[in-house]
C-alpha cells in the first residue's frame, strides 16, 4: 500500500495562520485490529470553526494538540474491516481529520447512500453546514412570513442555505457577501431578495435601503463590520443566531469594543434575543433535518455550490483561503477518488 499522508499543527497562530503553523507527514498506513477498520478519506471539509481548534483558548471542545492531526469531517471509504457493522468498500461520514488515511472502531461513524446524492454533500449541504443552517435559523431565528432575513457569508455552505430556507418559510432574505460575482449568484442563482458588498464603503446606507421595513433575524456568521451595519437596523424582539464570527477569529485581543456598552443598551430596550449555538446543541433535529433538507434539493428549493482544492497537500493553504474568503461555495479537498 502506498504511503499514507497527514497534515499536523506544528505551532499555534498568534493572527493569520501561516504555512509554517503545519506540516505534511507520510506514515505508513496501521492495519486495523479486532473490531476496527481501516478508512481511506475520498473527501475533507474545511471549516472556519478549525480556526478555533488551533487555539488553546478555553472553548466548547478540546483543541488540536501541537504535533496532532488537523481534525475535521470527512467522507472515507473502508477499505478494510475487522467491524462486523461495516464492509469493505463502505462509504461513511466520519471524522478522520486531515490525513489520508484512519483508524476507527465505527464509533461515530454514519454510513452515505451514493444512490441518494453526491457523498460530498454528507459534509455540505446534507451535512453539518446545511444542518447548522437549517436548526440555527428555525429553532433561534424563527422567521415568520413577511419578515426580513439578512445573513452574512450569504455565498458560503452555511450562509446560501439559510437565506434560501429564510425563503421557503415566507420571509424576505438579504444576503451579504464578498465581492460582485457572489453577490450575483445569490441574487441570481440561489433566488435572495438582495445582496450586498461587505466591501462596500456604503455597506450601511445599502443595508438600510435593502431592508426598509428593519431586521427582524440576523444570521451571524462574520462579526466585524458587517455586525456594526446591522445592529441599528434590527426591530424589536428581533433574534440574532450567532454561527460563527469569521471576521474575528484572527483577532489577538478579546477586550469588549467600545460600543458595547451601547450594543447592550439596544439589547435591552429592543428585547433582542441573541443567543451563540454549536450546531450539536440540536443533534436530536439530524432526522427532521436530513428529510426537509433532501426534499428541498429534490424540488429545486434549495441549490449548492462547491469549491473544490485538489489534494491533501494544498489543505493548508485552502485553509488560509477560506479565512479571507477566497472560497466561492462549501470548501472541500478532493483527498483521493471515490473508489479506491
Amino acid at each position: 500500500m502506498a504511503q499514507a499522508k497527514r497534515v499536523v499543527l506544528v505551532s499555534r497562530p498568534v493572527g493569520e495562520p501561516k504555512a509554517s503553523d503545519f506540516r505534511i507527514e507520510e506514515f505508513a498506513p496501521p492495519s486495523p485490529g479486532a473490531g476496527e477498520m481501516l478508512l481511506r478519506t475520498i473527501w475533507l471539509s474545511l471549516d472556519p470553526y478549525m480556526r478555533g481548534r488551533m487555539s488553546d483558548a478555553p472553548s466548547y471542545a478540546a483543541p488540536v494538540p501541537v504535533g496532532g492531526v488537523m481534525e475535521g469531517g470527512t467522507v472515507s471509504e473502508v477499505i478494510a474491516s475487522e467491524n462486523p457493522g461495516f464492509a469493505k468498500g463502505d462509504i461513511v461520514l466520519s471524522r478522520a481529520g486531515w490525513q489520508t488515511h484512519a483508524i476507527s472502531d465505527g464509533k461515530g461513524l454514519a454510513k452515505i447512500d451514493p444512490k441518494l446524492a453526491p457523498v460530498s454533500t454528507a459534509v455540505g449541504v446534507l451535512g453539518m453546514p446545511g444542518m447548522t443552517a437549517y436548526t440555527g435559523l428555525l429553532e433561534i431565528g424563527k422567521p415568520q412570513a413577511g419578515e426580513t432575513v439578512v445573513v452574512a457569508a450569504a455565498s458560503g455552505a452555511v450562509g446560501s442555505a439559510v437565506g434560501q430556507i429564510a425563503k421557503i418559510k415566507g420571509a424576505r432574505a438579504v444576503g451579504i457577501a464578498g465581492g460582485k460575482d457572489k453577490c450575483d449568484y445569490v441574487r441570481n442563482e440561489l433566488g435572495f431578495d438582495d445582496c450586498l458588498d461587505h466591501r462596500d464603503p456604503a455597506l450601511a446606507a445599502k443595508l438600510k435601503d435593502a431592508c426598509p421595513k428593519g431586521i427582524d433575524v440576523y444570521f451571524e456568521n462574520v462579526g466585524g463590520a458587517v455586525f456594526e451595519a446591522v445592529f441599528p437596523l434590527l426591530n424589536a424582539f428581533a433574534r440574532v443566531p450567532v454561527c460563527g464570527l469569521i471576521a474575528q477569529y484572527n483577532d489577538t485581543e478579546t477586550k469588549a469594543p467600545k460600543w458595547a456598552g451601547a450594543m447592550m443598551r439596544n439589547v435591552l430596550t429592543k428585547r433582542l434575543t441573541i443567543r451563540g449555538f454549536i450546531v450539536s446543541d440540536f443533534a436530536a433535529r439530524q432526522g427532521d433535518f436530513l428529510r426537509d433538507m433532501s426534499q428541498w434539493i429534490r424540488e429545486g428549493k434549495v441549490k449548492y455550490r462547491e469549491f473544490v482544492t485538489e489534494g491533501l497537500d494544498n489543505a493548508p493553504g485552502a485553509f488560509m483561503g477560506l479565512l479571507k474568503g477566497a472560497n466561492f461555495g462549501k470548501q472541500l479537498v478532493r483527498v483521493g477518488p471515490d473508489k479506491a
